[in-house]
């Protein structure tokens, strides 16, 4: 897959996150569009959020689909590729799943569900072996596929944001049976296209049952997020991180492209005001200069390490008025992750994202350091094998001068 370079946003309105579908406004998307390609950015990632696109497992929302169709209108308008993201699905500490595909009894578990307007613990039942779930899923990749065949701007889809995070299959033999139904009802509705799906950090330091060796069977390319200061094994800044996931994911999967999906760093907010309980957040923020100072390294060390593109996380700081909101309530330090202000303003790290789009994408080689690994042995110890191998990572890069 030799090409240029991508470069890309995660797409939330900064009035909206992630109640968009249910206020659409294409004139709001029309304006933050026309920003992105005022950037030389190249693609969007979107995402359907899975209660508003299909309210019962039978029925597609209409005015869901009508509006994304506009959305795709308005990317082609202004120059820019569509990649929409299905069964979303885990966003932001919180897991956006419609009524219809959950368990009744509540049980604790790492992420609240959101459903029907608020918050709660019901149990998310597991798409990778409930055949109702699964007859659901194609039906709306069957819908949105079909509308979005031959458009312009729509060339990929992403099967999930994160999935790991909603559910895991009981074996691999699952996941992969899974992601073989998914990816013909894609390519059965919009041949040519391609498919990929959002994995993260944390698929890498556990074995959930859904390996990189496994999408790439069938998946057009690979894609990994990764956030240092999400991980306990390394520096809440290390932009060596991000090119090491990368080198990983197409090792582990055969020598897979790789697009690095989601990076990014929360930063100070530019409108201060009284702080309250609910400000307080659970990771460093960073000053503007300095997350466009960790942006210019990240990209330069991802594009030498043979990966695809760059999407950066997220379009903007979300206004204050959904402060007191699921996800943004819980999780303060995701209201500032913007590479624009709430008020449309253009932060530098987003003119840096920019331009490197166009530069010619570098082939992926196997490094030295991974030359007698075995990938199908990695799980055995994930994250003892991604310690010590992000030390030798480092060490080989570091000792050819790079700037630390």
């Amino acid at each position: 897959m030799q090409g240029n370079f991508i470069t890309g946003i995660n797409y939330w309105p900064a009035r909206k996150a992630m109640y968009w579908w249910k206020a659409f406004d294409a004139a709001e998307v029309d304006r933050d569009f026309a920003s992105l390609s005022s950037c030389h950015l190249h693609t969007v990632r979107v995402f359907l959020l899975w209660e508003d696109f299909q309210p019962r497992p039978d029925e597609i929302s209409k005015t869901s689909l009508d509006n994304l169709l506009i959305t795709a209108d308005l990317a082609a308008a202004h120059n820019l590729d569509l990649m929409p993201t299905f069964f979303c699905g885990h966003m932001s500490g919180v897991n956006w799943i419609p009524d219809w595909a959950l368990q009744s009894e509540e049980k604790p578990q790492r992420f609240p569900v959101y459903s029907q307007g608020k918050l709660h613990m019901r149990s998310i039942r597991n798409f990778y072996h409930d055949p109702e779930i699964q007859q659901a899923q194609v039906l709306q990749i069957e819908k949105i596929c079909s509308a979005l065949r031959g458009h312009p701007a729509v060339t990929t889809y992403d099967l999930g944001n994160e999935s790991s995070n909603c559910c895991i299959p009981n074996d691999r033999e699952a996941g992969r049976k899974w992601l073989n139904i998914m990816s013909n009802a894609i390519l059965d509705s919009h041949p040519g296209s391609a498919v990929t799906l959002g994995m993260h950090a944390e698929d890498l330091e556990e074995d959930r049952r859904l390996w990189p060796q496994d999408a790439s069977c069938y998946c057009s390319f690979l894609s990994i997020h990764g956030y240092p200061f999400y991980l306990s094994w390394v520096d809440k800044d290390d932009v060596y991180l991000l090119p090491f996931l990368g080198i990983i994911t197409s090792w582990l999967g055969g020598g897979r492209p790789v697009l690095f999906q989601e990076f990014g760093w929360p930063n100070e907010p530019a409108q201060t005001g009284p702080k309250s309980k609910q400000e307080a957040v659970k990771t460093p923020l960073w000053s503007e200069e300095q997350v466009n100072d960790l942006y210019h390294r990240s990209l330069s060390l991802l594009h030498a390490a043979g990966t695809i593109g760059a999407l950066g996380w997220c379009f903007a700081d979300y206004h204050p008025q959904l402060y007191g909101k699921p996800p943004l309530q819980e999780n303060a330090h995701e209201r500032y992750f913007g590479l624009t202000r709430w008020d449309g303003s253009i932060k530098p790290a987003l003119v840096t994202l920019g331009s490197w789009t166009g530069k010619p994408s570098l082939p992926f080689e196997v490094p030295s350091w991974l030359a007698n690994e075995d990938p199908d042995r990695f799980y055995e110890d994930p994250v003892g094998n991604l310690r010590r191998l992000f030390k030798l990572y480092k060490k080989e890069i570091t000792g050819q001068g790079e700037e630390l």
